[in-house]
């Protein structure tokens, strides 16, 4: 019982610290405020999650509701699309999650982690390493399943999630969402001739 008890401890701490990321970002977060913001001690979060690094992680991967994992279920519930109008239908459905209100909220947090990964790549990398190879690796499955090359669908999932990490964060800077809507289905306009298989594949 105290086990299971310690759990549900953890977890409800895991949720206060990514509310409390939400809200005031990840520049100069540090253990000792978090902790009084959520009535506990930093050594209790260390006793938790180890190391502040992977507290960061862990309340990110709290969320079930992210597009990643929402489209995995999606995938194994259907299936995967066998051809390049279909995959591009799927990619327009997986793009609008994240005009979702609780998906914008998330972003510059994503931004701040990534730009942290940069300065501090030992302490943050891992983290916005994992989240780009989880998508480039889903997509580059995805494409390799509509007929091209294990080395063709990396290439093309590389540009394809890396352009759209790219649209999804400039409106942080410019407030243009419909801008990058409009720029996301003017990528796949481009991309998609390139997602059918040549004969030499």
């Amino acid at each position: 019982m105290p086990r299971a008890a310690d759990q549900d401890k953890r977890r409800d701490l895991l949720s206060r610290v990514r509310a409390y990321l939400l809200r005031n970002g990840l520049s100069g977060l540090s253990l000792r405020p978090l902790a009084r913001a959520l009535g506990t001690s930093d050594r209790m979060l260390l006793y938790y999650f180890g190391t502040k690094e992977r507290m960061v992680a862990e309340a990110l991967a709290l969320d079930e509701r992210r597009p990643l994992l929402r489209l995995r279920a999606l995938l194994e519930a259907r299936g995967a699309p066998r051809d390049a109008a279909g995959l591009r239908r799927l990619l327009e459905q997986v793009w609008e999650q994240f005009g979702a209100t609780d998906r914008r909220a998330v972003l510059p947090l994503y931004l701040e982690i990534m730009t942290a990964s940069l300065m501090h790549p030992d302490r943050y990398g891992p983290v916005m390493h994992d989240v780009v190879t989880g998508w480039t690796d889903l997509a580059a499955g995805l494409l390799a399943g509509t007929g091209l090359s294990e080395a063709r669908a990396r290439d093309e999932a590389t540009l394809l999630v890396h352009s759209a990490f790219g649209l999804l964060f400039a409106p942080l800077a410019d407030g243009d969402r419909d801008r990058a809507d409009a720029a996301f289905r003017l990528l796949l306009d481009r991309l998609e001739p390139g997602w059918r298989p040549t004969a030499e594949e």
